[in-house]
Order: C-alpha cells, then sequence, then structure tokens
C-alpha cells in the first residue's frame, strides 16, 4: 500500500535532504510525546532539537530557525530497538557467504573451539540492505550477536549495538554471547552439566589457575585477554537459555564469578521472576513465544513478559528466528505483550530505554533534554501495526523513508509505460 505523508512533513523531508549529513535543528510542535521516562506520555507538546540533541521538551518552543514539523497530535517516540541479531553482518540468511555471525573452525560437534576474542562487529555493514528496511520503520539501534554453531563454542564471541545511522562503530560496549541448556548441548557432549563443567574450566584458564601452555587448554592468548574483561565487569554477558532450572544455576554462577548477565529468550523466566529482579538480570523475552519447542519450553506462556515486569525485571524484547529480515516486526511482539497484561509504557520502554540501558548506549532510548534526537513520528499507536512510521530522524536528521522493498513495490505498481521511457518489460505488464 502506497503511504501518504502529509504536505507539510514532506516538505521538511525535502528541506532536510537538501542539507549536508549532519545532526539538524529541528521543531517538532503538538506532538503526543512518548518519553520513555517518568515523565511517561506528553500531549500537545513540542520537542526542540539544537545540533542533534534534544534542546527541550515543553510547550510553546521558539524555532529560532530550525525546521518545523507539526505532528497534528501524532504519537513521537524514541527510535526503536531492533533485537538481537544480525542486522548489517547477514543478508541472505540462506547464504553463507553473506553471513559473517557464526564462527566454526573445530570439526563439527565433536571439537568445540572457544573463541571468545571472536568479534562479529568487525564484519558489521552499514550498507546493508537490510538497514534501510528496519529505519523506515522506526528502527534506530540493534544488538549485533554472535551465534553459536558446530565447530565453534557455547561461548559464541561478542557483538555490541549499532545506532543504524549509517555510522560503522559500535554504540556501545561489547556484549559476549554464552548459549545454554538445549540450545548448546551439542556442542557440549549432549549434557547440560557439562556445560558448567566446561566453563568453569574456562574461566581457571583466565584467571590464571591452568597455565596457558596446558594440553587441556581451551582459550587463546587473545581469549582469555576478552574474557578476563567480562570477569571484571567490563561488560555484559548475553545468555541464550530458556528453563527455570537452567535460569536457577545461571544465577549462581554468575553470582559466584561475579558476571553481569541478562537473558535472551527465557522462556520459562517468569517461574523465576522474584529471583533475576533482585539479581537485577534483564531479560530480553519473545512475546509470542507460548507453545513448548523442546523441553526447555514445557512452561512457555504469553504472559511471560507481563509477569516478569510485574515481579520488577526489566523486560526488553527479541525474536526467535529470521531476526535482521523481520526486526520491524518487534513492534509487534510488544504489542502482543500489552495485550497479554504488560502495561503500554512498560512496553514501550521495552523497544527504547531499557535495551539502551541495558546495553550501554548512550543518548538514546529517551525523549529528554541533552538525549540524542533519534526519533520516530507515527501515524497512530506504535504497538498497533495498522500504523506506520511516517518519519525517523537521527541526531535531528530526516532520512529517506524508502528501502529496496518500497522501491520494488513503486516499480511494480507504476503505470505502464514505454521500456525506453523506464518502463518494465511487456513480460511484467499489467
Amino acid at each position: 500500500m502506497s503511504r501518504r505523508v502529509p504536505a507539510l512533513l514532506a516538505a521538511a523531508l525535502s528541506a532536510a535532504l537538501a542539507l549536508p549529513v549532519a545532526a539538524q535543528d529541528l521543531l517538532i510542535r503538538n506532538a503526543t510525546v512518548h518519553t520513555a521516562t517518568a515523565q511517561g506520555t506528553l500531549h500537545n507538546t513540542d520537542v526542540l532539537v539544537r545540533a542533534g540533541r534534544i534542546a527541550g521538551v515543553g510547550n510553546g518552543l521558539a524555532a529560532g530557525g530550525a525546521t518545523v514539523v507539526d505532528a497534528a497530535g501524532r504519537p513521537l517516540t524514541p527510535a526503536l530497538f531492533g533485537g538481537i541479531n544480525g542486522l548489517g553482518i547477514e543478508e541472505v540468511s540462506g547464504e553463507e557467504t553473506t553471513s559473517d555471525g557464526r564462527l566454526a573452525l573445530g570439526d563439527g560437534a565433536k571439537d568445540m573451539v572457544v573463541r571468545p576474542e571472536f568479534d562479529v562487529t568487525l564484519a558489521y555493514n552499514p550498507d546493508s540492505i537490510l538497514r534501510p528496511v528496519a529505519t523506515a520503520e522506526g528502527i534506530g539501534f540493534t544488538l549485533l550477536a554472535a551465534g553459536a554453531t558446530s565447530g565453534g563454542s557455547i561461548l559464541a564471541g561478542q557483538g555490541a549495538a549499532m545506532r543504524l545511522d549509517g555510522g560503522i562503530d559500535p554504540a556501545g560496549p561489547r556484549v559476549l554471547f554464552l548459549q545454554l541448556g538445549a540450545r548448546g548441548a551439542e556442542l557440549t557432549g549432549n549434557s547440560r552439566a557439562a556445560q558448567w563443567m566446561l566453563l568453569d574450566q574456562i574461566i581457571d584458564e583466565a584467571r590464571g589457575r591452568i597455565p596457558a601452555g596446558s594440553h587441556v587448554s581451551l582459550l587463546t592468548p587473545a581469549g582469555r585477554t576478552a574474557l578476563t574483561r567480562y570477569l571484571d565487569g567490563n561488560g555484559r554477558v548475553l545468555v541464550a537459555v530458556d528453563r527455570a532450572a537452567d535460569i536457577r544455576q545461571l544465577l549462581r554462577w554468575s553470582k559466584r564469578h561475579n558476571l553481569r548477565i541478562a537473558i535472551a529468550g527465557g522462556s520459562e523466566a517468569w517461574r523465576v521472576a522474584g529471583e533475576l529482579a533482585a539479581a537485577n538480570v534483564p531479560v530480553f523475552v519473545d512475546p509470542l513465544d507460548n507453545l513448548p519447542a523442546g523441553f526447555d519450553q514445557l512452561h512457555a506462556s504469553l504472559e511471560n513478559a507481563a509477569r516478569l515486569q510485574a515481579a520488577g525485571v526489566q523486560v526488553s524484547f527479541a525474536q526467535a528466528s529470521d531476526a535482521a529480515h523481520n526486526a520491524r516486526k518487534l513492534r509487534q511482539l510488544a504489542g502482543n505483550a500489552v495485550a497479554n497484561g504488560m502495561p503500554w509504557d512498560a512496553a514501550l520502554a521495552g523497544l527504547t530505554r531499557v535495551p539502551a540501558e541495558t546495553l550501554g548506549v548512550e543518548g538514546v532510548g529517551t525523549i529528554a533534554v541533552g538525549q540524542r534526537a533519534d526519533l520516530v513520528l507515527w501515524t497512530g499507536d506504535p504497538l498497533d501495526v495498522i500504523h506506520t512510521a511516517e518519519q525517523t530522524w537521527f541526531d535531528g536528521r530526516a532520512i529517506p523513508m524508502r528501502s529496496r522493498q518500497t522501491e520494488l513495490r513503486d516499480r511494480y505498481m507504476q503505470q505502464e509505460s514505454p521500456r525506453e521511457q523506464g518502463g518494465l518489460p511487456r513480460a511484467y505488464g499489467r
């Protein structure tokens, strides 16, 4: 369906695109501002942007030469989180040469090669065709994930949050990825008990309790250095795990080694919500995960997010499959969490403030003075898929709301014209 942008907004976009690619001065008038802060939602409110940062949030703000957009009461939010995925390190999931998120140096499942120094951000491509698809749908930042695979390790490697503004550098500190339970059993002799044995050995190596030259050592010198940073509290370990019993063991293990962790998946996390809240462990859940795909998910529930949030856990969202291509669907997941008991403001925070704070991405995730002007204006409720993003801004700079998908749509919906004038071959005629 063709998207119609209001004339004033279109004019503002044209003016912004004519300027150099840099931070812009902008005044958005009369918006319903969802701040994702303790201020909550502000009605009929202006947001002033100077030099790419939010300079004012209030009523009757003076433009002073800034580009002016009249929101006419429509919702304005921080740019959204796109989830945990390979956006920028994966183009086509079925084509191995376009996927850089997994390391396999060993002989399949029989040979676990542990390389925590593996850093997927080095393969990030800001020109990925998936990036405009996401940003045109209001996505402003995402977490690049290192994945475990046969010939690799349950300690899969490192990733980081990336702003989708076209830059190449991570927007936050590195994150170490770990897979436990059934997710990593194939790599650990088909026993989850072996996972804890191997992890303790790896930590003993990093701490120097097993000599580097030992015949049983699993880490390279670079791997010991990388892992030591996390053991010293300088980074978050994101653990993919589902079963409540495994989560309890994880909480004990992380406390023993003083690790800062977060959980991805957590199908049964609601069963240990109080313990997660007490340990201050954020959880990235899939609100559509309610049918057991295996024995680790027997107690999966559509109310997982709501129950965790009610217990005081910081909740964000992630998708189980093809997440890079479907980053734009994360707001639909948040909407489903609301439909199953999660407060609307908490769900929006799970798409904005919570992941930014969890991943250490400064300046994004809220609408407040001093923050980056990474903003989205919506046609209506952003957690309702009947509404769309009218405009996304990075640092106050309006981005083109088009992608390869919209260009294909427009090409095949155009009126017939001669081929020499850019028309389609006759076989594609309508």
